[in-house]
């Protein structure tokens, strides 16, 4: 299952970062439901998020064995 899950994650940043590429600029928006964004701040929300849920796995790890991923 984990193998299944990992080609899953890598097909959807395949996916993304060709959205990325294809864009004109950063400046490029969207919408999601009534609410625009623009993709920079898609991206920089994506930054966000992927640096906080790897912070909280650095906290447990450290609960579980001492360690970070430093």
């Amino acid at each position: 299952m984990p193998d299944e899950a990992f080609r899953i994650w890598h097909e959807e940043c395949a996916r993304s970062r060709a959205t990325v590429e294809a864009a004109e600029s950063l400046d490029v928006t969207g919408s999601h439901g009534d609410e625009v964004f623009s993709l920079r701040y898609i991206l920089t929300h994506m930054i966000e998020e992927y640096a906080r849920h790897n912070g909280q796995a650095d906290l447990l790890r450290e609960r579980i064995g001492g360690t970070t991923g430093e």
